[in-house]
């Protein structure tokens, strides 16, 4: 009941004015066959009898029937609004939802994409529907008891078989939704990784691997082995419900001809007219069928409450949860430590971090650098508070960024991710993405531009700043945009960072992996002057990127083994040096003893 006041709720804020006239479509549909069939009997008394008062229940029927018809139109024109207006609104509450965690952690597991798949189809069909179902089954009461009133005053006996032989139905139909939800439950994990082979089918990034290696077919193969395997368990509930169904319509039709031979034989013992046979004999189908429909409304309503449940869920998923109220302090740069932290993203997974430490002062810069999986990426993720530590402490400033109000803690950082996006938006807003308050404002998005080294190649476009990066959404070849090439990519991802320049951290990680050398070259050029006015963390693979940080920490095993500037290090003679002597070799004119 709580789910479905919650649903109703919905359904009446979406659209008050269409839900009213969907009410009055509701009366009017539930009393006229009660009113046609009345005036019916009338009519066949008058005209059995010879009688001349035909008019009014001639009016009667045609005004009824009229009435019936308009009301029919408007009730199929509201619920089409009220399904336009409730899916606007559940979209707005599900999105919001599904934004709100300030972590990743969510968007990792499949039980929670399981669960929003299931909610993502409630948010379209389960509040209309659940109400629709709901004011179906009012306007039927409404036909029922008319009906019913009539039945129980020809026949109690015929009467009560009816509204009996209702019973094994809904008890059988309930349980049929239940088993449908529970289909629908188990089947969503196959279905999306079907829709997943799908859409890979399609996407651009995987398009060359695809067709280089061959793999439409094993693709394809794995798409339709989902799609059988949801199809397979669909039949399965199909097939009972067959059965279940045919079985409820045999005793229906069992029903029905036991009350029509109680009905005939009472009128054919002088028990009523023919205008009594009439009324009852509608009042008798209608019942029936009016029942039916109301089974299977709760049934539907059943099924629907099972989605629904999934959509309530998301959507108060951490919506009482207290928002920190602190702020970062007001300073223009941040001092960043990380004191003895610890992490790992499950407790089955080993522990990336174990215990690193490590400061980066105010306005100054440092690079971490180590091996593939030594956790530098993490340590992005954390400091962006992505996740929050399993133990120990991150310190902006000398206060834990877990009691800082992570949206505004962000904004007051800026950064290059190593899987950056590639949005098929415009050029201009492909940096906008970057800070918000800078879309449209070209000169300031050119001015970023000009300090990543992209704005010339912006302005060379079909369209400038104005061109799609993209070849997916033009309307015709002539209409598409442009693709850029890796590089300008990654200049652009620069640009982003660039453009927000109330950032007091600037996080690289891998700033310059796409770049020729030549490119490179001026990115860290650029990027040398950037860091002198902000905290910056560097991350790369390529030493010689980060010979000029202010600091060198070197993580491994989960632990900073080595920090100090570049000369430091390299007198050491530690894993920094060996590391640096390993890739400047490859440069040499002749092969490194």
């Amino acid at each position: 009941m709580r789910l479905f006041a919650m649903a109703a709720a919905l359904y009446l804020r979406s659209a008050p004015a269409a839900a009213a006239l969907r009410i009055a479509a509701m009366l009017i549909g539930g009393g006229a066959p009660v009113v046609v069939a009345w005036c019916t009997k009338l009519l066949l008394d008058q005209l059995s009898v010879g009688g001349s008062h035909l008019a009014w229940p001639v009016a009667g029927i045609a005004g009824t029937a009229a009435a019936w018809a308009v009301a029919g139109h408007a009730g199929r024109y509201a619920e089409q609004e009220i399904a336009r207006r409730v899916t606007l609104r559940t979209q707005v509450e599900l999105f919001t939802a599904v934004s709100r965690p300030a972590g990743l952690a969510e968007l990792e597991n499949p039980d929670f994409h399981n669960r929003l798949q299931l909610a993502r189809q409630a948010s379209q069909i389960a509040p209309a529907q659940l109400t629709g179902s709901v004011l179906s089954t009012a306007q039927a009461a409404v036909t029922l008891t008319g009906f019913t009133a009539t039945l129980v005053a020809g026949s109690p006996l015929v009467a009560v078989l009816v509204v009996a032989s209702a019973v094994p139905a809904l008890i059988a139909q309930l349980r049929l939704s239940r088993h449908r939800s529970d289909t629908l439950v188990r089947i969503t994990p196959g279905v999306r990784r079907q829709v997943f082979y799908a859409e890979l089918l399609l996407d651009m990034r995987a398009a060359k691997e695809i067709r280089l290696y061959g793999l439409a077919t094993f693709f394809r193969t794995r798409m339709l082995t989902e799609l059988r395997g949801a199809q397979a368990a669909e039949r399965g509930t199909d097939r009972l419900a067959l059965r279940v169904d045919g079985s409820l319509a045999l005793l229906g039709g069992m029903v029905s001809a036991a009350a029509l031979a109680v009905l005939v034989g009472r009128v054919a013992a002088g028990h009523g007219t023919v205008g009594d046979l009439s009324v009852l004999v509608a009042a008798l189908a209608a019942l029936q069928g009016t029942l039916a429909g109301v089974v299977a409304e709760l049934a539907a309503a059943g099924e629907c409450l099972t989605l629904f449940r999934h959509y309530v869920a998301v959507t108060s998923a951490g919506a009482a949860d207290p928002v920190p109220a602190a702020a970062p302090s007001d300073g223009d740069v941040p001092t960043i430590e990380f004191r003895d932290v610890w992490f790992r993203y499950g407790e089955r997974h080993d522990w990336i971090l174990r215990g690193a430490s490590f400061t980066v002062r105010a306005g100054r810069s440092l690079a971490l650098v180590g091996d593939n999986g030594a956790g530098k990426s993490t340590v992005v993720k954390l400091l962006c508070g992505f996740y929050p530590p399993t133990r120990g402490t991150i310190l902006w400033d000398g206060t834990d960024i877990t009691r800082l109000d992570p949206a505004r803690l962000r904004e007051r950082m800026s950064a290059v991710f190593q899987d950056y996006m590639a949005y098929e938006f415009t050029a201009a807003d492909n940096i906008a993405v970057g800070d918000l308050t800078a879309a449209g404002d070209l000169p300031r998005l050119r001015a970023a531009a000009a300090e990543a080294g992209i704005d010339e190649a912006l302005q060379r476009l079909p369209l400038g700043y104005a061109t799609p990066l993209t070849r997916a959404f033009g309307e015709s070849d002539a209409q598409s945009g442009v693709v850029l090439s890796g590089g300008q990519w990654q200049r652009l991802a620069l640009a982003r960072a660039v453009l927000r320049d109330r950032a007091g951290l600037l996080i690289l990680d891998e700033p310059s992996a796409g770049l020729d050398v030549h490119a490179e070259h001026e990115v860290h050029r650029r990027m040398a002057a950037l860091r002198g006015r902000r905290t910056c963390l560097l991350i790369s693979h390529r030493l010689n990127a980060v010979r000029d940080a202010d600091t060198i920490a070197v993580l491994a095993g989960g632990v900073v083994v080595e920090h100090g500037d570049h000369a430091a290090l390299m007198r050491a003679d530690g894993r920094y040096a060996a590391m640096f002597r390993l890739q400047a070799g490859g440069y040499q004119m002749e092969p490194a003893p």
